[in-house]
């Protein structure tokens, strides 16, 4: 693989590993790992979990995206219990149910509760913001009120990451629906579209896809949102395939973005800013991508992409579009010449496994101040496709990455969301319940070892 710049991971500070044949690890089982962590299965049973943020009283609360619930966690006898169940959740096989949620920056005096999910609006498939408030005497969400509805919603790249900013804002990823590729390719990506002031009248989101939103706690557009092709909405940022994670260093607000064949993307985000898809995957270098709008392609559901491309299909190069509000990403995993051969014979069947790819899913930030020193003022990604958490240290100014890449905690899961906790010294993680991964030894893997786990990695140094 021949990298952008030439940078590579860095050395394993850290690795974990099963016994090699596909035994299920049960709540309270130990993980091997080397000093200084010790890793332990702390949950197991969860449906579908998908993010996880801390609640009161020190507890880890959780969403199920096909559980279509929320449940808080104590992390110290790992007993879980129901917050709330939403059975009016349209839930999915891959990405529609109970996705992010996050606590009102002042919980403790409104005990607000934002969550995100997919719903049906008729026969329509649609997304929602949602407030709860929660109730401390019966240890319940209740009271829901729709923050906003209507956002459009499908089978695949829902986004659904949900975060306050420190400006008292929501920020909220949106996906580009899968669109362009797969089972959905026929149907034209919309990640460039803006909303129109017409659309907006009338409450039509649609031109949502593709976009970090940035709304007001109740759902409204914040006055200094910015104005993109004369038009003042939700939209923060555009041009976006499938962002998850989110998370604020100080003022800077980072997102990790699933690429498509390469080029899975850590940006900063800045308002109006262009980030290129479905036009540009990771930098705009001409490298192992180029866009096929399949929408344009002569019976197109005929087309068998694998197989055959007509001769007449036009491939744009990267460099051809020329726009000044694009934003370069700060890392790519992986960017690959042009020679690259994505057919990798290991993985067989699963030849995506092998990509260049790392399927990043969130994001956390581990302060300049924690116990841990080498981790240090540092990103946490988590790996869906790897089973691992990616740490890249930061400059100083956070508005760079100074140094290389390291992985840690790899076993064969899929890690949904990366949570580290107050004091420093846990990592925790929640795995897929489904889903195929790379083992430890590097090879494809149907079965997963914790699904729908809850695993935390305790840092045993000084």
């Amino acid at each position: 693989m021949i990298a952008k710049k030439n940078w590579f991971l860095g050395w394993v500070f850290l690795f974990v590993f099963f016994t090699a044949a596909p035994t299920l690890a049960a709540p309270n089982d130990e993980i091997s790992t080397f000093e200084p962590f010790v890793g332990q299965v702390a949950l197991a049973g969860l449906e579908s979990p998908w993010a996880m943020v801390w609640g009161p009283d020190g507890h880890i609360w959780i969403t199920e995206r096909e559980g279509q619930r929320v449940v808080d966690v104590d992390p110290v006898s790992w007993r879980k219990t129901v917050l709330v169940e939403i059975p009016q959740i349209k839930k999915g096989p891959q990405h529609e149910g109970l996705l992010g949620l996050v606590l009102a920056p002042d919980f403790k005096k409104s005990n607000l509760v934002y969550l995100n999910y997919t719903y049906l609006d008729g026969t329509s498939e649609k997304h929602k913001i949602v407030r709860y408030k929660y109730d401390a005497a019966t240890k319940k969400l209740v009271n829901p009120e729709d923050v906003l509805v209507g956002l459009p919603a499908g089978s695949d790249h829902q986004g659904g990451g949900l975060i306050f900013g420190p400006d008292g804002q929501l920020y909220l990823t949106k996906g580009d629906l899968g669109h362009n590729q797969g089972a959905n390719r026929c149907k034209p990506n919309e990640a460039q579209r803006l909303p129109t002031a017409e659309e907006l009248a009338k409450k039509d989101y649609s031109a949502y896809v593709g976009k970090t939103l940035r709304v007001a706690p109740d759902g409204g557009v914040p006055t200094d949102n910015p104005i993109l092709n004369g038009v003042k909405s939700h939209v923060f940022t555009y041009g976006h395939r499938n962002p998850q994670g989110l998370v604020f260093i100080g003022q800077r607000l980072y997102s990790v973005e699933h690429g498509p064949s390469s080029d899975d993307e850590l940006n900063l985000l800045v308002a109006g800013g262009n980030y290129g898809w479905p036009l540009i995957a990771g930098y705009q270098d001409d490298q192992a991508y180029g866009y096929i709008d399949w929408s344009k392609v002569s019976k197109c559901e005929k087309v068998k992409p694998d197989v055959y491309l007509p001769s007449d299909t036009p491939v744009e190069k990267e460099t051809k579009w020329d726009r000044k509000d694009f934003q370069e990403p700060v890392r790519t995993f992986y960017t690959v010449a042009n020679s690259y051969s994505f057919k990798d014979p290991t993985f067989g069947a699963l030849s995506y496994l092998g990509w260049p790819t790392i399927a990043p899913s969130s994001l956390a930030y581990y302060p300049a101040n924690g116990p841990i020193k080498a981790w240090r003022n540092s990103i946490l990604i988590s790996s869906l496709k790897n089973g691992a958490i990616y740490r890249l240290p930061l400059s100083g100014d956070a508005k760079n990455i100074q140094g290389d890449v390291s992985k840690y905690f790899h076993t064969a899961n899929r890690y949904r969301q990366v949570l580290i906790s107050p004091d420093g010294r846990s990592i925790y993680v929640i795995t897929d319940s489904s889903g195929n991964v790379i083992d430890e030894n590097g090879k494809p893997d149907k079965i997963l070892r914790n699904p729908g786990g809850l695993i935390v990695f305790k840092f045993t140094g000084n």
